[in-house]
């Protein structure tokens, strides 16, 4: 083996990872809305957490993402330390449909049957079809299919590379006495579980593995110890990933460290022991893909089936090991965790359920301004600003958030609800905006001792129910995503600015007649300004639940449309007419 055969392990190695990455990372994006459904999907059931998790880590092909992921959920409340384990168990059996897949490359015979499922048949016939696919789809999601067919070509092509490259070692002496010292068990986990931790990805060890086994000259008692080392190794992804996270998603990655270690040493024992006593002869015969990719399957089933029922002594292990310590800032737990973006579409489902939270404050503090105009409270003034600040925080967090998870690819209908997110989250900082403004100006009613007349409080005090029932309806199409209520927003909206404009109308002949105050009435107009602009932002927001429901992006053509009809929308505003009419009140 001369340094041209390293060369084509090395470029073969390369290939192999990079068909992995994209071919995973385009199964991420088909399955996104799927993916997306985790979320309400979490339990703290053993068999439907493993069901979780190895399902999610079939998908996206890796076990190190999914782990990565799991941190991510536990650093951001998501999920509970005690939910992570089962998962984290799931994952661990997922991970091995990859093996099963690289397998193939290990089939022989001459029959034609046969030969259809040699990689060299069909891996060529998935290219092309891939290639015709990705270049003449128009829809993004045939793209993404047709990049999983490529990268699977790509993975199995690096594959046969690395294969060819390293068939030459069957005649080396040397390398036949390296994977004779391996059958010693302590140095094959070892070996495993360095190569894994050096590349971070059991899968793609996995398939080194596999492709040195075509040499014939790695047995099982030799491959079983390496396969065992493997699930060791893959866990210092999750390691690294919990650095500077908070104790829970510390401990998460630690339940993976620990599960793995004590599953090999549960079964690195059994298998030495049974080797021993019996001297099983097919342990020291040669293994082959296919028998590498039984094998792995068979300790992770059997690892998991021995310690799922002690998943809370090993959640128990974890909090030992990484103990209390002192509390974090509030600052540290708003939830965001940039490990979700190795999958964006989990982390634009966290940055929706901030939003969420983002709107609740900022509704609240506005609902708290319209409750300080009847009657001023200093305390509840200062919580008002309070929460204006804390609305300010929520907005910087999060807008600084989406915009580095929009360098993480994404499906287009991910991207364009991230777009809406960053609009939306604009409006509900304005909101709590406004209910400063409207509190300094019922500071300024009570400082100066000066009301407004019985009249005009009156007429107030209808917008003021107009403004409630737009931020009632707002607020809660937003957590159910519920268009119908979202569809009242806009007719509400012009409601409120025709109560506006006639409320504006009134003071002014008041203010004629001189039953008003000039002062009065920059009070009232800076009052009704806010809040006019404030069922305008209601309207925003409305209009982006329905976008990203209907999976349409145009604002200009959707109002056009909704006011140009006849039907709903006219019912509703003609309810609202009625409900807020002012005529009864001249």
């Amino acid at each position: 083996m001369d340094y041209t055969n390293i060369l084509a392990l090395l470029g073969g190695l390369s290939i192999f990872l990079y068909g992995m990455s994209i071919m995973g990372t385009s199964l991420e994006k088909c399955a996104g809305n799927s993916l997306k459904s985790i979320l309400t999907r979490l339990t703290s059931s053993r068999i439907n957490g493993f069901l979780l998790g190895l399902g999610v880590t079939a998908v996206i092909q890796s076990s190190s993402a999914t782990t990565v992921m799991v941190v991510g959920f536990v650093n951001s409340g998501i999920m509970t330390l005690a939910q992570s384990v089962y998962i984290i168990m799931g994952a661990n059996v997922g991970t091995s449909v990859t093996s099963w897949l690289l397998s193939l490359s290990g089939i022989s015979g001459s029959a034609w049957y046969v030969t259809l499922f040699k990689p060299a048949t069909f891996t060529p016939v998935l290219a092309l079809i891939g290639i015709i696919i990705f270049m003449t789809a128009k829809k993004p999601r045939r793209k993404e299919a047709a990049t999983i067919l490529l990268g699977f070509a790509i993975l199995m092509f690096g594959m046969d590379m690395m294969s060819e490259a390293v068939a030459p070692l069957k005649d080396i002496p040397a390398f036949t006495s390296l994977m004779t010292a391996f059958s010693n068990p302590i140095l094959g986990v070892l070996a495993g579980a360095i190569l894994t931790a050096i590349i971070q990805s059991s899968s793609a060890s996995v398939g080194i593995l596999q492709a040195l086994s075509l040499t014939g000259t790695i047995s099982y008692s030799a491959a079983i110890p390496i396969i065992m080392g493997q699930n060791i190794g893959t866990c210092i992804t999750a390691l690294l990933s919990s650095v500077g996270t908070t104790k829970d998603a510390r401990r998460a990655s630690m339940v993976h460290l620990c599960f793995n270690i004590v599953g090999v040493t549960v079964w690195l024992t059994v298998f030495c022991v049974v080797n021993a006593i019996f001297d099983i002869a097919f342990f020291d015969a040669a293994i082959s893909p296919f028998g590498i990719a039984v094998a792995h399957s068979g300790f992770n089933v059997l690892a998991t089936a021995t310690l799922m029922p002690f998943g809370s002594q090993l959640a128990a292990l974890a909090t030992r090991l990484v103990p209390e310590g002192k509390k974090t800032k509030e600052e540290d737990t708003l939830m965001l965790d940039e490990r979700l973006f190795v999958t964006p579409t989990i982390a634009l489902e966290r940055a929706h359920r901030v939003l969420l939270d983002m709107a609740d404050m900022s509704v609240l503090s506005l609902y708290d301004s319209l409750n300080i105009l009847d009657k001023f409270d200093g305390e509840l003034a200062e919580k008002i600003v309070a929460d204006e600040n804390r609305v300010d925080y929520y907005e910087d967090k999060l807008g600084s958030y989406l915009v580095r998870l929009t360098g993480q690819p994404m499906s287009e209908s991910d991207s364009h609800e991230l777009t809406k997110y960053l609009h939306m989250i604009s409006d509900l900082e304005r909101i709590s905006d406004h209910s400063v403004n409207i509190m300094e100006s019922a500071q300024e009613l009570h400082e100066k001792k000066i009301s407004f007349s019985d009249e005009a409080k009156v007429e107030l005090g209808t917008l003021t129910r107009a403004i409630r029932e737009i931020l009632a309806n707002t607020l809660t199409a937003l957590h159910k995503e519920d268009l119908t209520l979202a569809g009242k927003v806009e007719p509400l909206e012009q409601v409120i600015d025709a109560l506006n404009k006639t409320i504006r109308g009134r003071h002014i002949e008041r203010l004629t007649r001189g039953n008003c105050t000039i002062e009065l009435g920059f009070i009232l107009n800076d009052i009704l300004t806010n809040l006019e602009r404030v069922s305008d932002h209601c309207s925003n927001l409305a209009v982006a639940i329905i976008e990203i429901a209907n999976n349409s992006f145009d604002v200009h053509e959707y109002l056009s449309t909704v006011k140009a009809g006849q039907g709903e929308y006219r019912e509703n505003f003609e309810e609202f007419m009625r409900r807020y009419a002012l005529d009864s009140q001249k």
